[in-house]
C-alpha cells in the first residue's frame, strides 16, 4: 500500500471510530478499546515479523494506552473481586506488552492476545444483559472473563 494510501486509510478510519464513539452506549465503548487493542497487536505482531521496528513501537504504544484505559474504567468498589482479578490481568498485560515490545518478541503478544480475547468474548456475552439495564449477569456469562482473571496468580509467577 503507497503511503497515501495508508494516509486515506488512517483518515477513513479515524472518522468512523469518532463516528462510533459518540453514537455508542458505555458497553459499546469498551468493546471498541478492546478491538482496538487486538487489532494493533495484530498489527504489531506483522511488524516484527517483518521487521518494521518504528511501527511496531507506536502500535504497542497505543496497545498499552488503550489497556490501561480499560483497567482505569474498572469500577473497583461495585465490581468487588472480579474488578480486582480483571485489574490484576490488565497488569499482567501491560508488562507482557511491555517485555514484547522490549524483545521483539511475536510469542508475548500472541499470549496477550489470547488473554484478551478471552475477556472480550466475555464482554461480547454480557452485552444483551448491560444494555437491558439487568442487575445481575447470569453466571455463565462471566465464565471466560472469570477464568482468564482467576489465571492471573499463575500468570505472576513467570
Amino acid at each position: 500500500m503507497t503511503p497515501y494510501a495508508r494516509n486515506k486509510l488512517a483518515q477513513y478510519q479515524s472518522v468512523s471510530a469518532h463516528g462510533g464513539v459518540a453514537d455508542a452506549d458505555p458497553h459499546t465503548l469498551v468493546l471498541m478499546l478492546l478491538d482496538g487493542a487486538m487489532e494493533r497487536m495484530s498489527t504489531a505482531r506483522g511488524c516484527i515479523e517483518r521487521g518494521e521496528i518504528g511501527r511496531k513501537v507506536k502500535l504497542l504504544n497505543s496497545c498499552l494506552s488503550l489497556i490501561a484505559e480499560l483497567r482505569g474504567s474498572l469500577n473497583m468498589e461495585k465490581g468487588g473481586a472480579l474488578a480486582q482479578n480483571l485489574s490484576d490481568l490488565y497488569d499482567y498485560m501491560l508488562r507482557r506488552l511491555l517485555l514484547a515490545n522490549a524483545n521483539n518478541d511475536a510469542r508475548v503478544l500472541s499470549e496477550v492476545m489470547s488473554l484478551l480475547s478471552e475477556v472480550r468474548g466475555a464482554w461480547v456475552a454480557i452485552g444483551p444483559e448491560v444494555r437491558q439495564g439487568a442487575r445481575s449477569v447470569p453466571p455463565g456469562a462471566l465464565n471466560a472473563a472469570t477464568a482468564a482473571a482467576a489465571r492471573v496468580p499463575q500468570l505472576k509467577a513467570r
